[in-house]
């Protein structure tokens, strides 16, 4: 770091009371968006208020530094990165200022997320529309540097049509608000600065008016360079905010935002257009237009295949996808009276075959339409449509889709013969494209499959370029039809729009900020979009061959293919939404960057190619960065690209502990298997601990267990059945895994699991170690501290124990989440034979058991009620294997028992993370969010179901109220019908 900049970090320091961040793995984080492209900023300023923003903003100038203002750094061309100082505003300028109901407008801060503004506007009936894919993470003011559009812009419009004003700064701190004006010469002869700017925005306007006809695409989806059209005379009344629209944050910095609001769509329904032949569905695109859908969404075969390989999509596909099509063209209707939809689908089979298409018909005519009226399968199908990014990126090789030509548009009547003529130019430059989005408005994203770490693909990018945005201009489109220009496609401008134009651009930035301090390089005076030095795989990119302890092979590149699984990571930030699922918990509690999964992928990209120093895997700065990771494993079920922290993590700590040993924190959490039976004898002194105030300080300063919390309590009368088989000798058998945690501490869950399982007429068999030494273990606490050696030779003696159950078919039922779930996960990540394969699929967790025998007519519970509510924690492993749906249905067995879900993320308690004095607080945090409000709002009469060891304690240190394992609530069901008999 130069003297100029540590002046400037300490000055802003001093002024600033938000986070100013000029380390390199802060500024690491900030160097990358959603593009291929990687800038190393200077600094990071996250500011806490509107001022604080403007304030960085002057200092930043003041040192000769470029201002970059980001919003969720999703931008597909590079957009938000810079090698100045970059202002992230979506950690706190996110608030709503005003709403109103009955004009249908809003004014926002710039940093809130599109989800989170209509989440506050759907109870009064209305949402704001332009509903990007990225909406969970999307900014407004993002949305409005790159003028984003949105699936449904056919009846909507961009996000210039939808907004109104926007309240700025130029780069000299000048305040200014941005909206219609009058073109009357009268009104405009005040001397202020805003006026005169607007004054010589308005004579450009009418200056060029000619050559902006002649030059700007006839077609909705343009969105490159500046927004001439909007001072013309021909668009008065003027609105000068549309000039700062798409204007990526190069002319002023923007405030506030005023918008206009829409009624939510009541009712819908989508027609799934199948096509034998890709050529056709885009020639149709033109004509399914015609019924006034409000969108028409492209899913190409490659999409449709990628999805099928990943679990949270794959239910979708194989519901509403017939056949074998080579495209979908889903058309949505939102018509306010359902039957008027309902009228709608049936126009559109009947245009369907119309145009000629019959399921009976050979390849190039086969098609027809899947009608989609449940709410549930267009939400699912929404969802796999807005990841299409992400299930594109989520290809396990070397080259990947690549964003440069993506979101070229043409007119609906050329879009057929411009998507074939693009495949031959991608055919001859030895690649192929993936496409998909947008039909209705000839606006597709289309990526292809390029290895940017190779030269001669950089120069295919070059060369496919070139010939696209010819093709492009052939057609009188536009080569940036909704992500706007960036680095990508600004160096194009010249040869779209012609020199004049460019002129006008230049003189355009010249007179909003003539210092060139906001965002420098984009639309106006860019680099060369494939100037390698500016790449996230530079020429120099390497990564140095390192040691693993865990299998990647599934991946390519060094470490057995670790480094392939970090650059799985594309920086789209699914795991930045702040409400659904449960990824990202810590970052739902911090809104850090440094804390969500992308921010900790980016680093270790960085750190494994050697960009953060020498040993930065094993770094102290890397295990900040891994601190709130709560190895929740919700980013392996909810990333489409698949990118497993949780796995990831392991994998530093074990490099960490080889480098610099053990804490005594973390021998005490690993190595709980081998002490808690000794402890268990003498629980009474084991547990003084809890009970002693000076003890508890004590054990927090030496241990970094937090004084605030009640560690569980050892007990002697563990879970040790002398017999190893129970129930009738003709049951179907079935082994019951007793992890450490419920054998150690909670032992009443495993003997209410032995009871339902016997009840249920089931041969149950609770085998001794092969060994003889101590209980079976999972491996799981060796794993959360890197002690993946001890973790293998766990899990060799249960796999030793179990492999002649498992051998013949026999299920291996678990309790707790954690510890069953690694038989599903990390056992085949240490062991790749045949028998740990064999003992992972038969691994299942005790409630998934239960509704499949139920399923299979196999079980029967003589079950009474007990309850007329129970209330639902789901713990995050559950959630990431698509475990937990099932204990809705096991609790349901319980008659006359409503089940209602608490739609919570990650309790925060998660294993040892809530107990480190460190930690604490974010634990609290994560549940704060929903697990602890909905629990305390329940009455005395709900039952509180948890699953999770580490949650119900986590439920009984928040509220005071004991949940309940499912295996207890089955069992007090049982006893119920026991004291009835």
């Amino acid at each position: 770091m130069t003297d100029t900049d540590v002046r400037l970090r300490d000055r802003l320091s001093r002024e600033i009371t938000g986070d100013v961040l000029f380390d390199s793995f802060s500024r690491g984080r900030y160097a990358t968006d959603a593009s291929f492209y990687q800038i190393m900023p200077a600094g990071v300023v996250v500011p806490r208020t509107t001022d604080e923003a403007l304030r960085a903003l002057a200092i930043s100038r003041d040192a000769g530094r470029k201002v970059t203002p980001r919003g969720g750094g999703t931008s597909q061309c590079g957009q938000t990165i810079n090698d100045g100082i970059v202002i992230d505003l979506s950690k706190h300028l996110n608030k709503v200022v005003s709403l109103d109901v009955e004009n249908r407008t809003c004014v926002v801060e710039p940093g809130i997320v599109l989800d989170d503004l209509n989440r506050q506007l759907k109870k009064h009936g209305l949402w704001f529309p332009v509903d990007v894919s990225t909406a969970s993470r999307a900014t407004i003011g993002g949305m409005a540097g790159n003028n984003s559009c949105g699936g449904r812009s056919l009846r909507y419009g961009t996000m210039r049509d939808n907004t109104l004003s926007m309240d700025a700064a130029l780069a000299d701190g000048t305040l200014m608000h941005f909206g219609e004006v009058s073109r009357d010469p009268a009104a405009s002869n005040s001397g202020d600065k805003a006026t005169a700017l607007f004054r010589d925005m308005l004579a450009l306007g009418a200056r060029e008016a000619a050559e902006v006809s002649d030059k700007f695409p006839k077609v909705q989806r343009r969105v490159g360079g500046y927004n001439l059209d909007a001072l013309t005379p021909r668009n008065a009344p003027n609105n000068m905010a549309h000039l700062l629209v798409g204007s990526e944050g190069t002319l002023a910095f923007t405030t506030r935002v005023e918008l206009k609001l829409w009624p939510v769509i009541r009712n819908k329904v989508l027609g799934v257009c199948h096509f034998g032949s890709f050529y056709e569905a885009m020639d149709s695109a033109q004509h399914l237009v015609k019924l006034k859908p409000i969108a028409v969404e492209l899913v190409d075969r490659t999409m449709i295949a990628l999805g099928r390989d990943i679990a949270m999509f794959r239910p979708v596909i194989e519901a509403t996808v017939k056949g074998d099509p080579d495209a979908l063209l889903i058309v949505e209707f939102a018509e306010e009276d359902q039957a008027d939809n309902l009228q709608k689908l049936k126009q559109l089979s009947e245009l369907m075959g119309d145009l000629g298409f019959s399921w009976n018909n050979g390849t190039r005519k086969w098609g027809g339409v899947v009608d989609v009226i449940e709410p549930a399968v267009q939400t699912a199908i929404a969802d796999f449509r807005t990841s299409g990014l992400n299930v594109m990126m989520s290809m396990k090789q070397e080259g990947k889709p690549v964003s440069f030509v993506e979101d070229c548009a043409v007119p609906l009547p050329h879009l057929a013969d411009y998507t074939n003529r693009l495949n031959n130019v991608f055919a001859r430059h030895g690649t192929r494209g993936t496409m998909y989005a947008h039909a209705s408005e000839g606006c597709l994203h289309v990526r292809p499959v390029l290895n940017l770490k190779l030269e001669k693909d950089v120069k295919a990018m070059r060369a496919i370029a070139e010939e696209a945005f010819a093709l492009v201009r052939e057609y009188k489109g536009s080569h940036s039809g909704e992500h706007g220009d960036g680095l990508v496609r600004s160096e194009f401008h010249e040869s779209m729009f012609g020199e004049r134009i460019i002129a006008d651009f230049r003189e355009v930035k010249e007179r909003f900020d003539p210092g060139h301090v906001l965002n420098p390089g984009k639309i106006v005076d860019p680099p060369k979009m494939d100037d390698r030095s500016l790449f996230r795989y530079s020429p120099d990119y390497a990564v140095r061959e390192l040691k693993t302890a865990l299998d990647w092979s599934a991946w390519p590149g060094a470490g057995g293919g670790f480094q392939g699984a970090v650059e799985m990571c594309n920086n789209n930030g699914a795991c930045r939404k702040l409400e659904g699922g449960v990824m990202c918990p810590s970052y739902r509690a911090t809104r850090n960057e440094k804390d969500v999964t992308r921010g900790r992928a980016n680093t270790l990209r960085l750190a494994i190619s050697g960009q953060l120093g020498t040993d930065a895997l094993s770094s102290d700065a890397m295990m900040d960065t891994l601190k709130l990771c709560v190895s929740c494993k919700a980013c392996r079920h909810e990333c489409p690209t698949g990118v497993d922290m949780a796995k990831m993590k392991i994998e530093v700590l074990a490099a960490r502990q080889v480098r610099h040993g053990l804490s005594l924190r973390d021998r005490l959490v690993g190595f709980l298997p081998r002490y808690a039976p000794v402890f268990s004898r003498f629980a009474p002194l084991a547990n003084l601990r809890n009970n002693s105030r000076i003890l508890r300080a004590l054990f927090e300063h030496v241990a970094g267990i937090s004084a605030k919390r009640t560690l569980p309590a050892f007990r002697r009368d563990v879970f040790d059945p002398h017999d190893e088989v129970f129930g009738p000798a003709n049951g179907h058998e079935v082994v019951l895994f007793a992890d450490t945690f419920n054998r150690t501490y909670e032992r009443e869950n495993l003997d209410a699991a032995l009871k339902v399982l016997v009840a249920g007429g089931y041969r149950v068999h609770i085998p001794k170690p092969t060994d003889g030494n101590r209980p079976l273990c999972c491996g799981r606490t060796f794993l959360s501290a890197g002690l993946v050696d001890h973790a293998r030779a766990e899990l060799d003696r249960l796999v030793a124990t179990y492999a002649p159950f498992a051998a013949r078919g026999v299920p291996i039922v678990g309790l707790e989440p954690s510890c069953l779930l690694t038989l599903r996960d990390e056992l085949l990540s240490l062991r790749s034979d045949e028998t740990a394969k064999t003992i992972s699929a038969q691994a299942l967790m005790f409630e998934e058991f239960l509704v499949r025998e139920a399923a299979a007519g196999r079980l029967s519970l003589p079950l009474k009620p007990i309850a007329e509510k129970a209330i639902v924690h789901g713990h995050c492993h559950q959630k990431s294997f698509g475990a937990f749906k099932a204990v809705e249905q096991a609790l349901r067995l319980i008659p006359d028992l409503k089940v209602e879900t608490i739609e919570s993320s990650c309790c925060g308690m998660a294993g040892a993370f809530g107990y480190g004095a460190d930690t604490y607080d974010a634990s609290i945090e994560m549940a704060e969010l929903s697990l602890l409000p909905a629990v305390r709002r329940a009455d005395a009469g709900t039952l509180v179901i948890a699953d999770g060891t580490s949650c119900r304690h986590q439920i009984k240190d928040g509220t005071e109220r004991a949940a309940l394992h499912v295996a207890c609530a089955l069992a007090m069901s049982l006893d119920r019908e026991a004291a009835s008999s």
